[in-house]
């Protein structure tokens, strides 16, 4: 305990003699951290008065060991290899190289002399400890560290007749199949899934291997290849705790698991179909944080905000969110319920189907071997007194005359489309039957969006502009430009130079001049030019005005957005 209060007093002298704090703060943070049981340097953070950089800086000072970012330390596979995950969790280490014989390992506690023993037994090799940001540890193991090869030796235990598991499995207990290593290795496959920050899990099934593709910041990229014996097993166990048919594999299903991770439960939404090398399996990860995000994060600039909320205040009418499939629409109309005063108003949801639950909005599931489809679902809404009615998807002629019917009688209804932009957004609703002038009448506004990477903070550097991308550029904007933000690839990363997404926005307001060109049946092109007058930025604009903020490249705007000149 002596030596404990030693040490605690050496920091605190430490930063005292370095002016970043005085000695009566030092004397407060000793009493708190007292009264507490934290450290000194917890107690000086929550203080305030230092930062976890700067605390980790001096820490190294302290005990005379080298200070890393763990952000941007490149990690020597084969020191990870000595130093197994579990031991890196339970230690909250890092190993990172492996120099003359010695282990690297990351530490927040680099003066702990028992963890030093123990990972040199661990290892067998000396440990030469280095210190980082406490916080940053966790992060790295979960960026470094891969279940592929567990995943492998799970499976590998695996009869070669797969067959006969699978059948077996509908006859063994739970308490047996939760012992299997299937389950095991399908446990890991999502963790790993989830660690990585994918969206999608895709199980292909080819003529020699199963393939595993993980789908991040909207690309597929290959994960594993896996032993074409272990698919029937892989494709049983999502089944059975999808609660899914294992014995029908001709025709698509669709099911649901909740998957519980560290002290969160994750969603998974599962859809199976018969390809001819066997089923596929698609895992649909729901992660309940970007679902909750405020609108202002979801990448709208403050312009095109403005004239969204501005739509959204609106008590009565129509707005319409049109992009491909993954272009985060559903994510947007979620942001857009809920910024409203929910407990005012009655709130009704019809999603196909509810994939995040919220408080104080009512949320119906379209079910159609019930009879409970859109039209169906937004009829039963009218008559429970709703104010704000957001449907899914309008895909067919039923459900848009409803949907529209209920803008023009007192409503206001968010919806989705597939449609490429704005202007197209409204001819789609004519193509689906709706008249003009009701289509007119209901509409307030109709926004189109996509989602594009965002460039790696952590790697992020100016480089000169590709011919392609600066000719682009500069046509859009006007202006010349020599050099464009690019990510050079890092550890977190992947070394793609991307990390994250966000969207970009084309929002329309519905005005007079827009309703009588409707009206009067205008082309898509003059509809298109009539709202860049009343003050709309087209989709590609927004990009490259993004591209100048150096939050993405042009080459994502390219990928992900027609040019319509």
């Amino acid at each position: 305990m002596n030596e404990a209060k030693t040490e605690i007093k050496k920091l605190g002298q430490i930063l005292v003699e370095a002016k970043l704090i005085s000695d009566e703060q030092l004397e407060k943070a000793l009493l708190l951290s007292q009264q507490n049981g934290t450290r000194i340097g917890t107690t000086l953070i929550d203080m305030g008065l230092i930062t976890p950089k700067q605390l980790a800086v001096f820490v190294s000072l302290q005990w005379n060991v080298p200070f890393v970012n763990l952000k941007k330390q490149e990690i020597n596979p084969r020191a990870l290899e000595l130093l197994p995950e579990p031991i890196a969790r339970r230690y909250q280490v890092m190993p990172l190289n492996l120099v003359d014989g010695a282990i690297t390992i990351a530490m927040g506690e680099p003066g702990d002399i028992n963890i030093i023993e123990s990972l040199e037994t661990i290892s067998k090799k000396r440990v030469s400890p280095v210190h980082c940001i406490p916080q940053e540890i966790l992060e790295a193991i979960d960026r470094n560290y891969s279940s592929g090869g567990e995943i492998e030796k799970q499976l590998s235990q695996l009869p070669t007749r797969s067959t006969a598991l699978e059948d077996s499995e509908m006859r063994i207990s739970a308490d047996a199949i939760a012992q299997a290593p299937v389950v095991r290795a399908l446990d890991l496959l999502i963790k790993q899934a989830v660690r990585d920050r994918a969206s999608d899990i895709h199980l292909e099934p080819q003529e020699d291997h199963l393939r595993v593709r993980y789908r991040i910041d909207g690309i597929l990229h290959e994960t594993l290849k896996l032993p074409i014996s272990v698919h029937r097993a892989l494709v049983s166990r999502i089944k059975i705790m999808a609660s899914l048919n294992i014995a029908e594999r001709r025709r698509p299903q669709d099911g649901q698991i909740t998957f519980p991770i560290a002290d969160r439960d994750i969603d998974i939404r599962v859809a199976t179909a018969n390809t001819v090398t066997g089923e596929q399996v698609v895992l649909r990860i729901l992660d309940k944080g970007f679902a909750f995000l405020p609108l202002p994060d979801i990448g709208f600039s403050p312009d095109t905000l403005g004239r969204y909320q501005q739509q959204l205040r609106t008590p009565f009418g129509m707005i319409l969110i049109s992009g491909p499939t993954g272009s985060g629409k559903t994510t947007t109309l979620y942001a857009s319920v809920n910024q409203m005063d929910n407990t005012g108003r009655n709130t009704i949801t019809i999603e196909d189907p509810v994939e995040y639950r919220f408080g104080n909005i009512n949320q119906m599931s379209v079910n159609p071997q019930a009879g409970v489809t859109f039209a169906a679902g937004l009829r039963a809404c009218m008559r429970l007194d709703p104010d704000v009615i957001l449907v899914g998807e309008i895909r067919d002629a039923e459900t848009a005359q409803i949907g529209v019917q209920a803008a023009l009688t007192g409503h206001l209804v968010l919806s989705s489309v597939h449609a490429n932009d704005t202007a197209s957004t409204i001819f789609r609703m004519i193509d689906l039957g709706v008249e003009p002038f009701l289509v007119s009448s209901a509409l307030i506004g109709v926004i189109a969006q996509r989602m594009v990477r965002r460039v790696c903070p952590y790697c992020a550097h100016s480089e000169p502009a590709k011919p392609e991308e600066k000719m682009a550029y500069e046509q859009e904007m006007g202006e010349k430009i020599e050099e464009f933000i690019y990510g050079g690839g890092c550890n977190f990363c992947a070394s793609t130079g991307y990390l994250g997404r966000t969207a970009i926005f084309e929002v329309m307001n519905v005005t007079e001049s827009v309703r009588r060109m409707i009206l009067s049946n205008a082309s898509t092109d003059d509809l298109r030019a009539q709202a860049y007058k009343d003050g709309m930025v087209s989709l590609w604009r927004d990009g490259m005005l993004k591209v100048k903020q150096g939050v993405t490249t042009p080459y994502e705007v390219q990928r992900n957005v027609y040019s319509l000149g």
